[in-house]
């Protein structure tokens, strides 16, 4: 049977090199043409056995080891964790993973989260620690193993990368892993590889590529295997209108055959989408798939695994990240499998929370995954477009919860008459190619409007506190009432909704006196003269009666915050919620 090449995802916080060491091996330039300089689509680049030969020779001959694997199929991922998802229903399209550290930065967030993620998945991975280059002292040696220029190295640079190597390993030890330099590991099955390169000048990349080869050719041959015969089935890296082609989709065909001429179904925006592949265009080794500039080759079939663009007709509707099934025969069994992954990855609710729009099926999945981690509610989910629907749903939920009703739009567009409905609203749209961004702005976003709504509430003087109408100090009974009061705790200021301890609304206190002089404030202790407006003393209120500020429920969390009297802050919060009870019960 024949043996595919291996699947390997490169993965990494922000900045740590997945690109740059892709580059290093296929010499393009990849990275600096992309947004905000991170991986944000989901690149694939093959690496013939023939050039791994070239690159690992030495070592390959040392060892003597001989490449049974065709070569290495690459997919290059994006920084951050939420991308890091490019699946097949029921598992990772990825057989093994490279785990970029820089070593002058050490293990990041989003590298945990890369971490976690694998585990998840139980995909196998090497850790390349990068950037070796950086090191103070380091003498570069342009493409060697490591092993050679290690020795190049003063012992002074040798300890230090020890020093620092040690560090990760300490930490991927609390994370649950025991890893070592590759040339100091005493078993593979239970050690991870740690693998010092530098994907600037080439340093390490032979050994990198070597054990990558290595591993998968030893622990993963029945995996490798693959049935010709077998009906083709991939994912959708992205969708592009290609000018003389029209809608065109770059695909990894992770499993079986695809011919020109074959019927596919492809997972679409409303429905899944029935075709026949016109052409098969297959970019030449070494050669990025995301690169149109060069020529790509016509194949009349691709086998797994491999990268392709696929023309055919109607799929303008095509959705990234969405499943290609070859469906010769049974194709209504392989529509109702697509519309079920499609139905499973969408998310709609009852609940307040955000509206979420992407560009792609894996950017959808990738984000609910980052919402969940930061326990971000979701009211709906869905790749698409941002409609004017989307922003009447945000403003009900707004209505409830001003914090979410917003929209979160990845990589795709805001309608025009969605953007007028919004601005028109005040409904927030956060929108961003960087997909980590989108819930750091969203944090800004809310401890800004926190901070403004506190300023505004604090200016509006509806400052929690309790007072007491004093027996016998009643100069008027009303329009307004005047009446003596004591602040039992809290500070009194003016204009302020007052309630009683039943939680309902008597009046508003308009002004504060003391010793027969206007005051801006009392505080606990003091014994002040004040008028209310909108109640009659032996009605409403009475000698006697515990008043409390009018502070809506909403608003105490953000008191709670930034005012010092948290205790009677959650007694007017008793009090409010005892009355809200009532309410509801008549």
């Amino acid at each position: 049977m024949k043996v595919r090449q291996p699947i390997i995802a490169v993965l990494a916080h922000v900045d740590h090199g997945k690109t740059t060491l892709l580059d290093k091996i296929r010499d393009t330039a990849i990275a600096a043409k992309e947004a905000g300089g991170i991986t944000q689509e989901i690149g694939a680049t093959v690496v013939p056995r023939e050039v791994i030969e070239s690159i690992c020779g030495e070592e390959l001959k040392k060892l003597g080891v001989k490449l049974t694997i065709p070569g290495l199929l690459f997919i290059d991922t994006p920084g951050h964790e939420a991308f890091t998802n490019l699946r097949k229903r029921g598992g990772s399209i990825s057989d093994l993973a490279i785990l970029l550290i820089d070593v002058t930065a050490g293990i990041q967030p989003q590298t945990i989260e890369s971490i976690e993620i694998l585990k998840m998945n139980k995909v196998p991975f090497v850790i390349g620690l990068n950037k070796i280059d950086l090191l103070p002292g380091w003498e570069p040696n342009e493409n060697m193993c490591f092993k050679g220029t290690i020795e190049k190295q003063a012992k002074d640079v040798q300890l230090e990368l020890d020093k620092r190597l040690y560090d990760i390993v300490g930490k991927m030890y609390e994370l649950g892993f025991n890893c070592e330099r590759f040339d100091r590991v005493d078993d593979f099955t239970k050690q991870i590889v740690i693998i010092p390169i530098s994907a600037k000048t080439g340093e390490g990349i032979p050994e990198l590529l070597l054990f990558i080869s290595g591993l998968t050719q030893k622990y993963m041959a029945n995996k490798l295997e693959i049935d010709e015969s077998k009906p083709g089935r991939g994912t959708i890296l992205e969708v592009k209108e290609v000018k003389g082609m029209g809608t065109t989709i770059d695909v990894i065909i992770y499993d079986g055959v695809i011919r020109k001429g074959d019927t596919i179904v492809v997972g679409g925006r409303d429905k899944p989408i029935i075709t026949k592949v016109r052409a098969l265009l297959q970019p030449k080794p070494l050669q990025e798939i995301r690169d149109i500039k060069r020529q790509f080759e016509h194949v009349d079939e691709v086998v797994a695994s491999a990268g392709v663009k696929i023309i055919a007709p109607g799929l303008e509707d095509a959705v990234a990240g969405s499943t290609v099934c070859v469906a010769s025969e049974r194709v209504d069994e392989i529509v109702d499998e697509v519309a079920s992954e499609m139905r499973a990855m969408e998310v709609e609710t009852d609940k307040n929370g955000i509206i979420v729009k992407t560009n792609s099926l894996g950017s959808l999945e990738a984000l609910i995954h980052l919402l969940g981690k930061y326990n971000i509610p979701i009211r709906r989910a869905s790749v698409g477009n941002v409609t004017k629907r989307d922003v009447v749903e945000a403003e009900s939920v707004e209505e409830f919860n001003h914090y979410l009703g917003v929209i979160f739009a990845f990589n795709t567009k805001v309608l025009d008459e969605a953007r007028d409905e919004a601005e028109e609203a005040g409904i927030k749209i956060f929108e961003t190619d960087v997909i980590y961004k989108l819930v750091e702005e969203y944090e800004k976003w809310k401890e800004e409007e926190k901070k403004r709504e506190i300023e505004e509430l604090l200016k509006s003087n509806l400052y929690p506190v309790k007072i007491e109408i004093l027996r016998g100090y009643v100069f008027r009974k009303s329009k307004p009432a005047i009446v003596g009061v004591e602040v039992l705790d809290g500070i009194l200021k003016s204009p302020l909704p007052i309630m009683n301890e039943n939680g309902r609304r008597v009046g508003k206190i308009k002004s504060i006196q003391k010793e027969g002089e206007n005051v801006e404030k009392a505080e606990k202790g003091e014994r002040v003269a004040v008028s209310i407006e909108g109640v009659t003393i032996g009605r409403q209120i009475k000698e006697g009666d515990i008043l409390y500020a009018n502070i809506p429920l909403k608003q105490i969390p953000e008191l709670e915050e930034e005012v010092e009297h948290k205790e009677l802050l959650e007694e007017i919060k008793i009090v409010k919620k005892k009355h809200k009870l009532m309410e509801e019960r008549t």
